[in-house]
């Protein structure tokens, strides 16, 4: 097996990654938390909303779940690295994403439309009625088709992304080195790393797929699929891209500051317009541009600032990082169902944030700390193996998936 140094590590292992997925992980937590709140559509919602959250939330909306894709890429290419038959990953890749998936399909995530159905459309049985009678129809109920993958659908998409890399990897090695080292060329100029990428995200939203949203229906999501799925793919190819690596190291500061300043200019926008307030088309394009702007220099000043300050391993890292993926099964229930109970109780919104950060950390918590105990419930809840594992030591490799998110 090739041995290989990660940048500015000397080790076989990217710390550096492994904090940003931890660190993605939290703020995804935290923006769902933020959804309870803000105007825009989800599926229980605060009384009053409080229309300036937008401001805060847009911060990581451009950028947060290409993040999440591109560290499962890398992640994917670090497993592979270590044990490099394609066939054994694809096994192990499809039963560590479906097998949750179900599992997360059939008990975790129903509360979400049921309390959405009570919420919004006045539907008058209980959850038992609900999981047994109206859950499993395998149709719609007010316009929610149900069952439902719900937040879930990350996993879903991370399987056939899977699938497609290893149709990728099943080229000629020739091949794949030239394309490896093409990409590594191109994306290795400071330039290029930061203008294509934008102008990708770019395409889609002018030209291509103009005002369209992702549905996370997986199979009428194109321009999700244009964004995540080329994601996915550059964080493979980061493993072993040295100059890509190098050109991330020159420019994350500049990286940082457009960011900062294109998130300055979607803040200022939204202030001046904010929810369904019809600003001007030119205000519009300036919107989407800035954003596409943040939406890349923010993920290249974050690679930047995990290669050169988080690259250190230590004693909670790879409890963390096992514990990232139980945390994403569970996180948005426990979210959904909390804030149904705050706002039925008549909690003011500050009152209800502070609830929501509290329960749903010490809930995640519980979710994982009693899953990883049971064996057979370690592999629903997307742990490895079936037994008892020992606790994670400092320096151990994490158990995560490659949804690793």
């Amino acid at each position: 097996m090739e041995t290989h140094t990660l940048p500015g590590t000397g080790t076989d292992r990217h710390y550096g990654m492994d904090w940003l997925r931890i660190g993605a992980f939290a703020l995804l937590i935290l923006y769902h938390i933020g959804m309870f709140f803000v105007p825009w559509g989800w599926h229980v919602k605060a009384d009053p909303v409080v229309e300036r959250a937008t401001i805060p939330m847009l911060f990581t909306n451009g950028w947060r779940l290409a993040l999440l894709f591109l560290v499962s890429g890398f992640a994917s290419a670090a497993m592979l690295a270590k044990r490099p038959a394609l066939g054994a990953f694809v096994r192990n890749r499809t039963a560590r994403l479906l097998i949750p998936l179900v599992f997360g399909m059939i008990v975790v995530v129903p509360a979400q439309p049921w309390i959405e159905l009570m919420g919004k459309y006045g539907y008058a049985h209980g959850f038992l009625h609900f999981w047994r009678e109206d859950y499993f129809r395998f149709g719609s109920l007010h316009g929610i088709v149900l069952p439902t993958w719900q937040h879930l659908w990350f996993v879903a998409y991370l399987w056939p992304y899977t699938l497609g890399l290893a149709l990728l990897l099943g080229l000629p090695s020739r091949l794949r080195g030239a394309i490896g080292a093409l990409f590594d060329r191109g994306f290795g100029h400071a330039p290029m790393l930061l203008l294509v990428p934008i102008g990708w995200i770019m395409l889609r939203a002018f030209w291509l797929w103009s005002g369209v949203e992702d549905t996370h229906a997986l199979f009428d999501d194109a321009p999700a699929h244009w964004i995540y799925f080329p994601a996915f793919l550059f964080g493979f190819a980061l493993l072993r891209a040295r100059r890509t690596w190098s050109a991330i190291g020159r420019s994350w500061g500049i990286a940082l500051a457009l960011a900062l300043l294109a998130y300055a200019v979607v803040a200022a926008l939204e202030w001046r317009y904010p929810g369904d307030t019809v600003a001007p088309a030119v205000a519009v394009k300036t919107f989407v541009a800035a954003r596409a702007v943040n939406a890349w220099t923010m993920i290249v000043a974050l690679l930047g600032i995990a290669d050169r300050y988080w690259n250190r391993d230590h004693r909670w890292r790879a409890m963390l990082n096992e514990g990232v993926f139980p945390f994403y099964i569970v996180h948005q229930t426990i979210i959904v169902v909390v804030a149904w109970y705050c706002l039925r109780a008549g909690l003011g919104n500050g009152t209800s944030f502070l609830v929501l950060v509290a329960a749903t950390t010490l809930g995640c918590w519980l979710f994982y700390r009693v899953g990883r105990e049971i064996p057979g419930l370690r592999l629903l809840i997307g742990l490895r193996g079936w037994h008892i594992a020992p606790s994670p030591k400092r320096g151990d490799a994490a158990s995560m998936p490659a949804c690793q998110n």
